[in-house]
């Protein structure tokens, strides 16, 4: 099991008055699993995958990543969980600006206290697997946005997490680059990698196998479905 929520809620104070963001969310997350968390604007997804990636905690609830329940660890803890077990890709690809591709990649493994030479090789492992070999001395500027999303890809894989938590990978890209980067992300789920993506976008969603619709800080629906992409791992 890579991550399970039980009946977790999430209430924020805002002008004194609680902010129910969330309210009993409950779903089991396998390995080697592909699922797309939709809802429209205030739906809780921004909120759950804030929850997921252990960049908040729930107010009540549980939350289990790889067996350790993580609802119940201080900030410390929570960062050594998201350095070591969540691969982050955002929308606005948060590439350091004057470091090369290949050093960027190498960001997650300076945090983990891995050796130069080794820090070395890992990020070239990675960028090779996103097929940048010939832009790794490349600075985010000289690079396209595909190029700078694969990148992103590249240093989110590099600690070899439990959770590739991708959101809204493809906001700031065309369609055909989009399509690109998804067809990346189908690749590395039939490689094995157990992915989370975070989107609004139907024809995005539907690369992944599963879908889990929020509403109004609940599960509307969780639906297993043949993906866009071909058939899945695992």
């Amino acid at each position: 099991m890579a991550l399970e929520l039980i009946e977790v809620t999430k209430t924020y104070e805002m002008n004194h008055v609680g902010v129910r963001a969330l309210r009993g969310v409950s779903f089991r997350l396998s390995e080697n699993e592909y699922v797309a968390i939709m809802g429209p604007s205030g739906s809780g997804k921004s909120t759950l995958m804030n929850i997921i990636g252990c960049l908040d905690v729930p107010s009540s609830g549980q939350y289990f990543i790889d067996g350790q329940d993580v609802s119940t660890f201080g900030e410390d803890r929570l960062a050594a969980v998201r350095n070591s077990k969540i691969g982050f890709v955002f929308q606005t690809f948060n590439l350091l600006p004057r470091t090369s591709a290949l050093e960027n990649v190498e960001v997650p493994l300076i945090y983990a206290g891995v050796p130069r030479t080794e820090r070395h090789a890992r990020a070239r492992k990675m960028i090779d697997l996103v097929g940048l070999t010939d832009r790794s001395h490349h600075q985010p500027a000289e690079l396209s946005g595909g190029q700078r999303q694969r990148v992103a890809i590249a240093r989110a894989l590099v600690n070899d997490p439990s959770i590739l938590l991708a959101d809204e990978p493809t906001g700031n890209l065309d369609s055909k680059t989009g399509e690109e980067i998804m067809a990346l992300f189908d690749t590395l789920n039939r490689e094995g990698n157990t992915i989370v993506l975070v989107t609004h976008e139907e024809d995005i969603a539907a690369h992944a196998r599963r879908v889990v619709r929020l509403r109004d800080g609940k599960i509307l629906e969780d639906k297993v479905r043949e993906p866009k992409g071909g058939e899945a791992h695992g």
